[in-house]
């Protein structure tokens, strides 16, 4: 039954992308008129995807904002500025504009520049991909400029989604999807370049057959499954993120310089005063749910596992110093979370608190020389993403990121499936240990 006050009320939505569609069908479902828009080249195709489903196919942003009482601009934070710029001066009288951008700084700053005086600005952010269901996934929302009224009904559109809403100003959301994602996805794209450098697929690579391993692999198809400007905007436009990439990028130096110079002492030390600082003297407990019997399940490897070698786990490795150098426990930031940072919080857990394990991850880093060979190349990814996304340089963005795609695609939609079992057995085996918004 559809709730009286949704009867009257129309959400717009700008942009029908994954994320504009995935919002158009949840909040048509729950009852709301749902205006939506793409580009003017696409509205055909647009009109004949929503045919029948009671989602109006408008021609463009002027008339989705002239009509709509909430406004959601589902566009890549790249383009946000100009997509405001060009749509703002149409928002209707005393309506409500959001933003659903993973960089809050320059959507706010984009709202307050374009939009007139008389709207009401409440933005958000889910913190998840299109592919994953939004009920129970964390949801930033942003109260900029509101009167009460139109706050709570902002609000109630949002709670349609059934997501676990956390309440922040922008600056808190920026600061956290920057301690979050940041370095999470410098990671993770640098393996994913590794391996095309290096002209293999991890899937037939020893070094890569199991454990977590398989999580690593997954995690990077499903990046690399997905849009550059995704990752790119919140690398290049979050004025945050910028510092804990240059301290990832830093501490893979520092210790890559240790595993080459034979500086054992110094590599050892460095490993485990992050060890102490982020888990604790005593890590026989994980607080991410990550187990034996999830790991043995997954995997795209075709290598059988009694033939698989030692990795040094150097990404792993170099995201406790990152944090520890950063002052910062990523377990503070749990309340905000993203599937790929709980995903890269959990196999760091997994490996440090798992003493053989990390031993065999630093002798492995130390005295294996193909290893080092292997890890020379991640290094290099490290350095060359550093240098990209500090240089702000979009269009190189682009170009790396989909040169590596092509050469994962095949494999691209089976690390995205994996990855997503992944996300639904923790999600539903750590349910109870959730923080609470």
């Amino acid at each position: 039954m559809v709730h009286a006050a949704r009867a009257g009320f129309e959400v717009g939505i700008i942009g029908a992308g994954d994320m504009g569609m995935l919002y158009a069908r949840r909040l048509s479902r729950a009852g709301y008129t749902i205006n939506l828009c793409d580009t003017a080249d696409r509205h055909s195709e647009l009109a004949a995807r929503v045919a029948g489903t009671g989602i109006n196919a408008l021609s463009d942003g002027y008339a989705v904002s002239r009509r709509s009482d909430y406004i959601i601009y589902s566009v890549p934070a790249v383009v946000i500025g100009k997509a405001v710029e060009e749509y703002g001066r149409a928002t209707k009288l005393g309506a409500i504009v959001g933003g659903q951008t993973s960089v809050k700084t320059p959507e706010v700053e984009a709202f307050e520049r374009h939009l007139p005086a008389d709207v009401h600005i409440v933005t958000c952010h889910s913190m998840h991909g299109p592919n994953i269901d939004t009920r129970g996934q964390p949801l930033a929302v942003i109260r900029h400029r509101s009167d009460d009224a139109h706050y709570r009904a902002a609000v109630e559109v949002l709670e349609a989604l059934e997501s676990r809403m956390i309440f922040l100003t922008s600056e808190e959301h920026d600061r956290i999807t920057a301690d979050t994602q940041a370095a999470t996805h410098l990671s993770f794209l640098s393996l994913g370049t590794a391996w095309s450098l290096q002209g293999y697929h991890p899937w037939l690579n020893p070094q890569f057959v199991s454990g977590i391993n398989n999580v690593k692999v997954a995690m990077a198809l499903r990046i690399y499954a997905s849009k550059w400007h995704v990752y790119a905007g919140l690398a290049i436009m979050n004025p945050l993120a910028k510092k804990q990439l240059a301290c990832y990028v830093d501490s893979m130096a520092t210790i890559y310089k240790h595993m080459i110079a034979g500086r054992a002492q110094e590599f050892r030390d460095l490993i485990y005063t992050a060890a102490d600082f982020i888990f604790g003297k005593d890590r026989s407990h994980k607080k991410i749910l990550l187990d034996d019997e999830l790991l043995d399940q997954l995997s795209l490897s075709r290598v059988p596992k009694e033939q698989s070698r030692p990795n040094s786990h150097l990404s792993l490795l170099c995201a406790a110093v990152c944090w520890y150098r950063m002052d910062m426990s990523p377990y503070d930031n749990l309340i905000c979370q993203t599937p790929p940072f709980r995903m890269w919080l959990g196999i760091v857990e997994y490996l440090f608190c798992n003493a053989d394990m990390l031993e065999e991850s630093i002798e492995t880093a130390l005295n294996d020389r193909y290893t080092q060979a292997e890890d020379l190349v991640f290094y290099t990814a490290v350095s060359g993403w550093g240098q990209c996304i500090a240089l702000g340089s979009f269009e190189g963005y682009r170009e790396r990121f989909e040169k590596t795609a092509e050469f994962l695609r095949p494999k691209l939609e089976e690390g995205k499936d994996l990855s997503t079992m992944i996300i639904k057995k923790l999600t539903a085996g750590d349910a109870s240990q959730q923080p609470a918004a």
